[in-house]
C-alpha cells in the first residue's frame, strides 16, 4: 500500500477542507503533552494509513517565522516516528485522519520534540489497541 521509507509526501498531508471540518466536528481528542491529537476513522479509501495535519496556534506564537519553525520540527518528528503507528493501523485494518496541534508556548529543541512525539504515538497506539479489542 505504501512505501516503508521515512518520507512525508503531499499525499500523506491532510488538505481537504471537507475532511478537516469533519475531523473538528466529529473527531475524538487525545492529549499527550505538548500535543493534542484530533483523530477520526476515515470513511474514504486513503493512499496511506493516516492523513496528517499539523497546527500551531497563533496565540502562542504571534510571529509567523516562529510558528513555521515549530511546524517544521513537528513534521520532521512525525516523519521519523510514524512507522510504528502505520504498522499498527495496517494490522487492525483502519485508516484515520489526524491533526496534531502543538499546545506549548516556546520553541522546543528537536530532541525534546522527538521524544514527545514518540511518547504521543506510543500512547495513541495503546488507545487504538483498546478500540480494536472493543470491536
Amino acid at each position: 500500500m505504501y512505501s516503508n521509507k521515512y518520507t512525508y509526501s503531499k499525499k500523506e498531508k491532510l488538505c481537504s477542507r471537507k475532511d478537516i471540518s469533519r475531523l473538528f466536528e466529529h473527531g475524538k481528542a487525545f492529549y499527550s503533552e505538548p500535543f493534542r491529537l484530533l483523530w477520526l476513522k476515515s470513511e474514504d479509501i486513503l493512499p496511506f494509513p493516516a492523513l496528517t495535519g499539523i497546527s500551531v496556534g497563533k496565540k502562542s506564537f504571534p510571529k509567523a517565522v516562529d510558528r513555521n519553525r515549530v511546524k517544521r520540527l513537528i513534521r520532521e518528528a512525525w516523519r521519523v516516528n510514524k512507522q510504528h503507528l502505520y504498522g499498527l493501523l495496517e494490522q487492525i485494518n483502519i485508516q484515520i485522519v489526524i491533526m496534531i496541534i502543538y499546545s506549548g508556548d516556546e520553541i522546543p529543541e528537536f530532541s525534546t520534540l522527538n521524544e514527545r512525539m514518540q511518547e504521543a504515538i506510543r500512547k495513541f497506539s495503546l488507545h487504538l489497541n483498546t478500540i480494536k479489542e472493543n470491536k
